[in-house]
């Protein structure tokens, strides 16, 4: 231990002596070394400049291109027929235009493998931070409570104010029944049509968990989007 501490004290020691030469010699040969100091530092910074230049208009060709391709998707699809038809990151893109247009700011599509749950974040009209999960299926099928409750762990994980559940289709009664009970915001089909038709975004989201309609949309959306079993057979010939 002794051995050790008087090894430090000469390493010490060493380096206090180096710094020391180090500063004299730089104050008696700081009229000759200082442009050269200056010139390094200059260019230092310049080359520091340069490079967050590069990446910040990198950054922003990159959002001009997704915002492009968002907007593509858009205008291409105006009517449920054509939503249906959409792949599911093609959907997340239209939901994301349609937020945008609605006043909503720091919009960005995230979805895709690690997306941890968030397929849209942003921000609402009014500041409120919001995490949003999108669903295409077909247009038969439902989506269930689990993806409901998978949901608000995402909006837990990521600290968001606010928690929205999109889809192309219905939930079922345990999903609309855990949207209402946790603060859900849960746009269903017959909802997501009058957003696509031009509703605005604030009536959509007040109108929340209860965007499915009423008992008549619900009977018409059966006689429509029954099991496909069930189309089938009806459509077989009577023997």
């Amino acid at each position: 231990m002794a051995r050790r501490r008087g090894w430090r004290r000469r390493r010490n020691r060493r380096l206090a002596i180096a710094g020391a030469v180090a500063l004299a010699a730089m104050v008696v040969f700081w009229s000759r070394v200082w442009p050269y100091v200056l010139a390094a530092l200059a260019l230092g910074c310049l080359v520091l400049l340069g490079r967050l230049g590069w990446r910040r208009l990198r950054e922003v060709r990159r959002k001009e291109a997704v915002f492009q391709a968002e907007q593509r998707v858009r205008d291409a699809n105006r009517t449920m027929q054509c939503i249906d038809a959409l792949s599911g990151e093609d959907f997340e893109r239209q939901v994301a235009v349609m937020f945008r247009e609605g006043g909503c700011t720091d919009v960005e599509r995230v979805g895709g493998r690690g997306d941890r749950g968030r397929d849209i974040g942003g921000r609402l009209p009014d500041g409120r931070s919001m995490v949003v999960q999108c669903k295409r299926f077909a247009a038969h099928r439902s989506v269930a409570g689990g993806d409901m409750q998978r949901l608000l762990g995402t909006r837990t994980d990521f600290g968001a104010d606010v928690a929205i559940f999109v889809t192309n289709t219905r939930f079922t009664a345990d999903a609309e029944r855990y949207a209402r009970e946790k603060g859900i915001i849960a746009i269903g089909r017959n909802l997501f049509a009058t957003w696509l038709n031009g509703a605005p975004l604030t009536s959509v989201l007040e109108t929340g968990g209860g965007g499915q309609g009423n008992r008549q949309h619900l009977k018409t959306w059966k006689k429509t989007y029954g099991k496909p079993e069930k189309r089938r057979q009806r459509a077989e010939p009577q023997g």
